[in-house]
């Protein structure tokens, strides 16, 4: 397997990026049993190193935690990166709506001007920069009108702190409010072979407007990687522990999938994980896909996916294995 780096354009915005991102939800430690700041460190440097420019990022991940995470590994090479961040999911007010609880703090859902203003600061500070390169609204919140939270976000624009404009998790008629503005550059949604709902309903939208898209978990929590054995035990607060999708069941049906496409993985010298990446960014519609690691062996890994081009056979091969083995997964 050899190439380039896969380079795509976030929406109209004129911000370039890697196909590959970086996420950093893992890095932030919870909900994922810690984290390793050395190693998470370390990940992100390698993602670098290895092309990958795009790195995702948020303040709920781990309460500012992954973001000042990325702004060490970042520092004296900021140039080398597109950071996307969020706003959205705030503990400094309890305007908006009640999310959850992240270490005894109630976390809510609220995109007022002012929470947002005050986000932006605190995430260029925990970044160690002065602007962020596409900024996402994390979570919709009924509180606010999105034309209200649009209006805060170009208003940063304009100042230069933020480069591009971002919803994630939005439903079709939050995604068209959005597109109404005229200033949406990409949206940021789970997708991957076994969560394919937006390819119905927002995909058709953004594929039309000239809007990129960002697909999280697209490994399926690493259900998909092909390193998650039917003997394999989570613990501590790590999500998967409790997950219906992470059924002994679900995990052979995943490693049958596995088997299946090995022979396409072998053919381009490719690891499972990498052609299930390459899949994804190979699906119309879908920009990014975003692939969270925890150490330079995995960053390095997905980063590879980004050089990896498959063809024609190899998706008919990859789309017959999903039908056989992916469809009928419970959870």
């Amino acid at each position: 397997m050899s190439g380039e780096q896969l380079i795509r354009d976030v929406g109209r915005s004129g911000v370039k990026a890697a196909a590959v991102g970086l996420g950093t939800w893992a890095i932030g430690g919870w909900m994922w049993g810690g984290t390793d700041e050395a190693q998470s460190i370390a990940a992100i440097e390698a993602s670098l190193d290895a092309g990958v420019t795009l790195i995702d990022t948020a303040p709920a991940y781990g309460l500012g935690r992954a973001e000042e995470i990325v702004g060490k590994a970042i520092a004296g090479r900021r140039d080398k990166a597109i950071i996307a961040t969020k706003c959205g999911l705030v503990w400094h007010t309890q305007k908006g709506s009640h999310f959850f609880d992240q270490d005894g703090r109630p976390v809510h859902r609220y995109l007022g001007r002012d929470a947002i203003v005050h986000e932006v600061e605190e995430s260029l500070r925990r970044l160690g920069t002065d602007y962020i390169d596409l900024y996402i609204t994390h979570w919709p919140d009924a509180t606010t009108p999105i034309a209200e939270t649009v209006a805060a976000l170009e208003e940063l624009k304009t100042a230069g702190k933020i480069r591009a404009i971002g919803a994630s998790n939005v439903n079709r008629s939050e995604l068209e409010q959005y597109i109404e503005t005229g200033s949406l550059d990409a949206i940021q949604e789970r997708f991957s072979m076994i969560d394919r709902k937006i390819e119905a309903d927002l995909l058709p939208l953004t594929v039309r407007n000239g809007v990129a898209t960002l697909s999280y978990s697209s490994l399926a929590l690493g259900l998909l990687s092909g390193t998650i054995g039917p003997d394999r035990v989570f613990s501590g607060d790590d999500q998967r522990k409790d997950n219906p999708r992470f059924s002994v069941a679900n995990r052979q049906k995943a490693k049958a999938f596995s088997d299946a496409i090995r022979p396409v993985a072998e053919r381009h010298g490719a690891s499972i994980a990498q052609v299930v990446i390459a899949w994804t960014l190979a699906q119309e519609g879908v920009t990014f896909a975003l692939c969270g690691a925890r150490n330079p062996a995995q960053a390095l890994d997905n980063a590879r996916a980004g050089t990896l081009r498959l063809a024609t056979d190899d998706l008919a091969a990859i789309d017959t294995a999903i039908t056989a083995h992916l469809v009928s997964m419970d959870g």
